[in-house]
């Protein structure tokens, strides 16, 4: 699928019925969503493969890389109303997506997804709770060779010393993620964050 028509049709996805803040709950925009798995598709880690969107929210990567060609995908999302919502959008596109409501501190989850060959997901910004991110970077290095993610801009020194030893940051692209007004604390109709898609690969890949 081409970069525009992937855009498209994911901008067709519903959000959030009833966004938590505690989970920074935010609609991934479409044309951010498309840039990542249209990168990820081009190096190879999406058609064919077996794909896990970490906190998937409403499905829109899941989703994606099931259009995109995947061989299968797994979306992971602790919040049974937002996993609802994103198996009502797997079905209004058409996409072959199953969904698990489970948070990745389930014990039974790595069971139940075993091992993938990429995992895509925009994790938390720690926006609510610091570091609330790293859960996500430490389950994605332990299914999958290849990871594809959506990190706040400046996170890179970081994210490198976080991983050292265990994997790498292979590519960068710098985007922009659109906050709409949606809590109370919001004081702008919109606001604008950068963001970095990072490409993260496992040592042993």
């Amino acid at each position: 699928m081409k970069l525009k028509q992937l855009e498209i049709t994911l901008q067709r996805l519903a959000g959030f019925s009833l966004p938590q803040p505690a989970l920074e709950q935010y609609l991934t925009p479409a044309p951010l969503a498309a840039r990542l798995l249209h990168h990820a598709l081009m190096r190879g880690d999406i058609g064919g493969k077996s794909v896990c969107d970490l906190g998937c929210g409403t499905g829109i990567l899941a989703i994606g890389a099931a259009l995109c060609g995947a061989a299968d995908v797994i979306g992971v999302e602790v919040d049974p109303r937002a996993a609802a919502v994103a198996e009502a959008n797997a079905d209004l596109v058409g996409a072959d997506v199953e969904f698990i409501a489970a948070g990745i501190d389930d014990p039974a989850l790595h069971r139940l997804i075993g091992v993938r060959d990429t995992v895509v997901m925009n994790p938390p910004f720690g926006a609510q709770k610091v570091h609330a991110d790293r859960p996500f970077i430490d389950f994605a290095l332990e299914i999958a060779p290849v990871t594809w993610g959506i990190f706040n801009a400046g996170s890179l020194s970081f994210l490198r010393a976080y991983i050292q030893s265990r994997a790498v940051i292979d590519e960068m692209t710098g985007g922009r993620f659109p906050i709409r007004r949606t809590f109370s604390f919001h004081t702008k109709d919109v606001q604008e964050i950068e963001v970095e898609v990072l490409r993260i690969v496992r040592g042993d890949a």
